[in-house]
């Protein structure tokens, strides 16, 4: 049995983060170029809610999609670490569902999620910790 895989530092997560922020940006801007066509009352104020929703279910979609696909995105390539379970495996969709929706409450409550790992053992994000996940380096 080999050893478990080496945890990624706080550093090497948060500049893949930064760098997942234009990658992202481009998935959301993809997205949303058929909202037009689709729903032309679309600037109409009862609408937004739609749309916002309809963007934060196309990003956890993105997530989830590469998280199960091969523990990474393309940031995470980059960066050269990767998404595992707790026990070293691939995740599950549940659990992938599950961290993505732990994140972006971490993430609308100012950040918190993340600056968990300034105070965590393991220095993890909380989402990490919560969902049974491990960043680690690959």
């Amino acid at each position: 049995m080999s050893p478990p895989a080496e945890l990624a530092g706080l550093t090497r997560r948060l500049l893949s983060l930064l760098y997942e922020i234009p990658l992202l940006a481009a998935v959301l801007i993809a997205g949303s170029l058929p909202l037009p066509a689709l729903s032309p009352g679309a600037q109409d104020i009862a609408a937004r809610p739609l749309t916002q929703l309809y963007l934060v279910a196309l990003a956890g979609l993105y997530f989830v999609w590469q998280w199960r696909r091969g523990g990474q995105t393309l940031s995470m390539r980059t960066w050269r670490i990767g998404l595992v379970a707790r026990d070293g495996g691939p995740l599950g969709v549940r659990q992938a569902i599950y961290r993505y929706i732990l994140a972006l409450a971490g993430t609308l409550l100012l950040g918190a999620g993340f600056l968990w790992a300034l105070a965590d053992r393991e220095g993890q994000f909380l989402h990490d910790r919560l969902a049974g996940t491990r960043i680690i380096n690959c």
